[in-house]
């Protein structure tokens, strides 16, 4: 599929820049032929001159007539070429604003199919999960221990699953302006060491590291800022390897509360930072990609950071990871 739109997109490509070459041509073309029609006429309007006005006996008329048709001459030339640049200028401003447009539309094309096979993948593997235990269970007789093992398996694809759907559900309805928004005052200490709490359940073999300063209090979305803490512990588990450990910080500020949550993974690269916040986007290439996600995390936490007055930055955890840290404005 995408060797299919990159064939496309270098078809339409060679179009355009064919259209583009013509049209420049045909532009120097126009501009040589008017160049040439005013020095014709020069030449024409000067022989008349000299058809009808003596150069020896009136030498002071023919100067004066020559210099006329010499400004006009000058005139008409210049009007051409600024004519001419002036196209030129319009035309080469447009071709690169369209070219933009089209590869801007072209990467858009190309992030929503893999956006699709993301989430196609992304639903069918904790259905298939679920549905293997919940089989695995109903045929065999198991102890309770694996019983647990299995029952837990399962709840963490639901997990899986249901903050899937909730981040597509929710990007949906913040791209539209649907989201009806209930803001409140919150504790959002509380709510960070709840969902610190939900994630050492479900992934028990991780290692957290929690500093969370006490009554930290917002005005916010209950639900947006649990997901916005949830996608950046989800982003910090999927990119950092397992004995790692995962800090997350809390500190109130003067004005303002810093939210922090820090990996030891490979980190990102400068020129990756700021597109990693954009809609589908996600690093590296979608065929050899071994990471699961569907590029929605970290937008859905930069959309739900500006609709509570905050900023959302990454810089680099030393010696290797990544911090990403939420700026609450007062």
């Amino acid at each position: 599929m995408a060797d299919i739109s990159r064939k496309r997109f270098r078809r339409a490509s060679f179009i355009y820049w064919m259209l583009l070459i013509y049209i420049i041509a045909a532009l120097v073309w126009w501009f040589i032929s008017l160049n040439n029609h005013v020095a014709t006429m020069r030449n024409f309007k000067i022989n008349q001159i000299n058809a009808t006005i003596s150069k020896q006996q009136l030498p002071g008329l023919y100067q004066v007539e020559l210099d006329k048709i010499n400004k006009e001459h000058s005139r008409e030339k210049t009007k051409y070429i600024s004519e001419g640049a002036i196209f030129l200028l319009l035309i080469l401003v447009g071709a690169v604003f369209v070219y933009r447009s089209m590869r801007r539309q072209f990467n858009l094309q190309q992030q929503q199919q893999n956006f699709m096979m993301a989430v196609t993948h992304e639903l069918k593997t904790p259905i298939s999960v679920t549905r293997l235990n919940l089989e695995t269970l109903q045929k065999y007789n198991l102890d309770p221990e694996k019983q647990k093992k299995i029952i837990r398996t399962t709840l963490d694809e639901t997990a899986r699953l249901n903050s899937l759907t909730n981040n597509i559900l929710i990007s949906a309805q913040l791209e539209g302006d649907r989201y009806k928004s209930a803001k409140e005052e919150l504790d959002l200490s509380t709510l960070f060491k709840d969902c610190i709490q939900d994630f050492k359940k479900r992934f028990p073999d991780r290692i957290f590291k929690e500093d969370i300063q006490d009554d930290a209090d917002v005005q916010g979305d209950p639900l947006l800022l649990q997901m916005l803490i949830n996608n950046l512990l989800e982003n910090a588990i999927k990119y950092s390897p397992k004995e790692s450990t995962i800090t997350a910080l809390l500190k109130k500020l003067n004005p303002g509360i810093c939210l922090q949550v820090s990996d030891e993974g490979h980190g990102i690269e400068d020129a990756e930072k700021d597109k990693i916040f954009n809609k589908f986007y996600r690093i590296g290439n979608e065929g050899t990609r071994k990471t699961q996600g569907t590029g929605l995390g970290l937008y859905l936490c930069r959309k739900i950071a500006t609709a509570h007055n905050a900023d959302i930055s990454v810089t680099n955890n030393e010696p290797n990871g990544s911090n990403f840290v939420v700026v609450f404005k007062s």
